[in-house]
C-alpha cells in the first residue's frame, strides 16, 4: 500500500542514485547536499570538470541501470569520530557533521551498494521499487554552497520523479507549456519591459505598453478600494535609520536593506516596505475613535537587497511595486475591515480569471519567537482572530507555522493559473505589534487613550510578480480592457488610408487604444502582425468599407465578425471594456 511518504522516499533514493552516477562520471567529485523538492530532487557537487546539459542523458542511463540492479538501502548510526573518518575526504559533509554535532543531532549514514551518504533517511527498501520510466534529469545549474554568494559555486543537477510514466508525461507536457508561456519570453515579444546592463539586473524598465498594463491594473484596484473608503497617501523612498530601528526591521531585516549615505555622511535606507512610513502619517495627529477606521493606500516601489543569483525576470526583482494599503482601526472593527478587503480580493481575482481556491494562515513559529516582533500572547491573540475569520468566511484553509510576517500573522490567498500551477497572490496581515512600537492610539468613548491595530493589505502584492504570473496565465492574450493595444486598423492600400485615419481618430476620442498599420505591407502581413501582437480586434478597411462607411471586424481568435458600422463597433468595444470581460 502506498503512503504519502512513498514518492518522497523514491525521490530521496534517486538523489542518491544521481550522486552515484556523478561519482562514476567524475570520481573526484565532492558531494554537498541532495534534498527532495517539489516534484523531484537535486544534488549539489563540486566537480573536477565541467558538466553540460549534454551529459544528462548518460547520467540518467547510469541511474536507470543502477536502479534495475535492485540495490538495497541500509542505514546505520555513526559516532562523531566514525562520521569524520568516513567522510574525511568530503569537505561539505564534514561541515555538516560539525553543524549536526553542535545541534545535538544524531549522525546516520545510508549504504547503497558501495555508495555511502550522510543522510537522515527516508528511502525505498530496494531500488527495484523505483519505476525507471517515471523519472528523468531536467537541468544543470549553478548554486552557491549554503545559498551564500560568498561561498564556492557548486554544480546542481535537478531531476523529477513520479510513481507512473503517465504522471511524468503529464508533468513534462505542463513544463513545455510553461516554457511557451514564460513571461520573460512573452514580455520581450510583446514589448512590455526590458532590462539594461547599464541599469542593472533585477531592475525592469517598463515600456509604454507595459506601463499601460500596470496602470490599468492599479486603476482597477484603486476603483475597488475607493468604494470602500480608502484614501491615497504618498511617502518618500528613503528614510532615516531611526524609523526602522523603532519598527524593529533594522534588528531583524537589516541585511536585506539597501543603504544610502549622503555627502554629509547622513545615513538612509531605501524603504523595503511602506508600513512604518504610514504609521507616521497616522501619528502626526491626535485621533478620536470617531475617525476610525482610517484607510491609507499607495502604489509605490520598495527595494530589497536580493542576491544576484536569486533574481529572475519579474518574479524576483530589486525594485518591487506594491499596491499597499494600511487600515488603522479598533479591535472591534477588525472583522468588518478584513472582510471588506476580502471582498476586494474576491472581485479582483474573479475578474482576472484567477478565483481564490483557498487561503493559507501564515503563523509564527512558537519555537523561535525571537524571529518576530512582540510576545507569544500577542501572537496567539492575532492568530486566533484570523483563524476565526477564516472559519466564518467558510473557505478552505491550511495553517502554515513559521511563514508569518515579522510583525503579524497573514491570510495568504492562493489561486491556480490556467495550467494548474498554484500561486500565492493577495495577502492580509493583522498587526498588533507595530501599533505598540509606534505608540499608535485613539481617544475612546471614555476619553482614554486606546491602543489600535493595523491591517496590512496587498491585492496584487508585487505588480512585477503578479504580471509575471498573469502574463503566463494568459499566454499574453490579455482581455480587451487590459490590452495595451485594443484595436489595430488595417487599410488595404493608400486609397483607404484617409478613412482609416478617421476611424482611428474616432476610436481614440472614446479612449480606445488604437494603432493604424500604415506600413507598406500586404494585408496578409498586417494581419499576421496583429495576431503576433495578440491584438483583440483588427479592422480591415478596403474600398467597400470606405464606400459604405463600415469596418470589417476580425478577432485574434479567428472570429470573423464581419462588416459593422463604426458606431456599432464602438458600442461593442466600449461595453466589453466596461464589463471587463475575460
Amino acid at each position: 500500500m502506498e503512503t504519502k511518504d512513498t514518492i518522497h522516499n523514491i525521490r530521496h533514493s534517486l538523489a542518491h542514485l544521481l550522486a552515484m552516477a556523478i561519482l562514476e562520471w567524475d570520481p573526484r567529485a565532492k558531494r554537498a547536499i541532495g534534498p527532495v523538492i517539489e516534484n523531484g530532487f537535486y544534488y549539489d557537487f563540486e566537480l573536477s570538470k565541467p558538466l553540460s546539459p549534454a551529459e544528462l542523458p548518460a547520467l540518467l542511463a547510469t541511474m536507470k541501470r543502477r536502479a534495475k540492479e535492485g540495490l538495497p538501502f541500509s542505514g546505520q548510526t555513526l559516532t562523531t569520530a566514525d562520521a569524520r573518518e568516513r567522510f574525511k575526504d568530503e569537505p561539505y559533509k564534514l561541515e555538516l557533521i560539525e553543524e549536526f554535532v553542535k545541534e545535538g543531532k544524531e549522525l546516520t549514514a545510508y549504504h547503497t551498494d558501495e555508495f555511502v551518504d550522510l543522510c537522515a533517511g527516508g528511502h525505498v527498501e530496494n531500488t527495484k521499487e523505483i519505476n525507471t520510466d517515471a523519472f528523468t534529469l531536467t537541468k544543470v545549474a549553478g548554486a552557491y554552497w549554503r545559498g551564500d554568494e560568498k561561498n564556492k559555486m557548486l554544480t546542481r543537477v535537478y531531476g523529477v520523479a513520479f510513481l507512473t510514466k503517465e504522471e511524468l508525461d503529464a508533468y513534462t507536457k505542463k513544463i513545455e507549456e510553461a516554457e511557451k508561456r514564460d513571461h520573460r519570453k512573452l514580455g520581450k515579444e510583446l514589448g512590455l519591459f526590458v532590462f539594461s546592463p547599464l541599469v542593472g539586473p533585477g531592475l525592469p524598465l517598463w515600456t509604454t505598453k507595459g506601463t499601460i498594463l500596470r496602470t490599468e491594473l492599479d486603476n482597477f484596484v484603486w476603483s475597488l478600494r475607493k468604494k470602500r473608503g480608502y484614501q491615497k497617501v504618498t511617502i518618500p523612498h528613503i528614510t532615516k535609520k531611526d524609523l526602522y530601528e523603532t519598527s524593529g526591521h533594522w534588528a531583524k531585516f537589516s541585511e536585506e536593506l539597501l543603504k544610502v549615505q549622503s555627502r554629509e555622511d547622513k545615513f538612509y535606507a531605501m524603504k523595503p516596505m511602506n508600513c512604518p512610513h504610514h504609521t507616521q502619517i497616522y501619528a502626526a495627529e491626535k485621533r478620536s475613535y470617531r475617525e476610525l477606521p482610517i484607510r491609507y493606500t499607495e502604489t509605490t516601489m520598495v527595494y530589497r537587497d536580493e542576491q544576484s543569483g536569486e533574481l529572475s525576470g519579474l518574479s524576483r526583482v530589486l525594485s518591487i511595486t506594491q499596491d499597499d494599503a494600511h487600515v488603522f482601526c479598533r479591535e472591534n472593527q477588525i472583522k468588518e475591515e478584513v472582510f471588506a478587503i476580502w471582498d476586494i480580493i474576491d472581485e479582483f481575482y474573479k475578474t482576472m480569471g484567477l478565483p481564490i481556491k483557498h487561503v493559507r494562515l501564515s503563523f509564527h513559529d512558537p519555537k523561535h519567537i525571537e524571529k518576530y516582533l512582540g510576545n507569544e500572547e500577542t501572537w496567539k491573540k492575532s492568530e486566533d482572530t484570523l483563524r476565526s475569520l477564516a472559519k466564518e468566511r467558510g473557505i478552505t484553509f491550511i495553517e502554515a507555522p513559521g511563514e508569518a510576517a515579522l510583525y503579524g500573522p497573514k491570510l495568504d490567498f492562493m489561486a491556480n493559473d490556467s495550467i494548474g500551477r498554484e500561486w500565492q497572490v493577495a495577502t492580509i496581515q493583522l498587526d498588533m505589534n507595530l501599533p505598540e512600537r509606534f505608540d499608535l492610539t485613539c481617544t475612546n468613548e471614555s476619553s482614554v487613550e486606546e491602543r489600535i491595530v493595523m491591517i496590512h493589505a496587498a491585492i496584487m502584492g508585487s505588480l512585477e510578480r503578479f504580471l509575471a504570473m498573469y502574463i503566463e496565465h494568459t499566454a499574453g492574450v490579455f482581455p480587451l480592457w487590459l490590452s495595451p493595444l485594443q484595436v489595430a486598423i488595417l487599410p488595404i492600400g493608400e486609397n483607404e488610408l484617409s478613412y482609416a485615419k478617421s476611424v482611428a481618430d474616432a476610436l481614440t476620442k472614446k479612449d480606445v487604444r488604437v494603432e493604424l498599420y500604415n506600413q507598406n505591407e500586404t494585408l496578409g502581413a498586417k494581419i499576421r502582425r496583429a495576431k503576433l501582437e495578440k491584438v483583440p480586434y483588427f479592422l480591415v478597411i478596403g474600398k467597400k468599407e470606405v464606400e459604405e462607411k463600415t469596418v470589417t471586424v476580425e478577432t485574434r481568435s479567428g472570429e470573423k465578425v464581419g462588416a459593422l458600422s463604426l458606431s456599432n463597433f464602438t458600442e461593442r468595444v466600449l461595453n466589453e471594456i466596461k464589463e471587463k470581460s475575460a
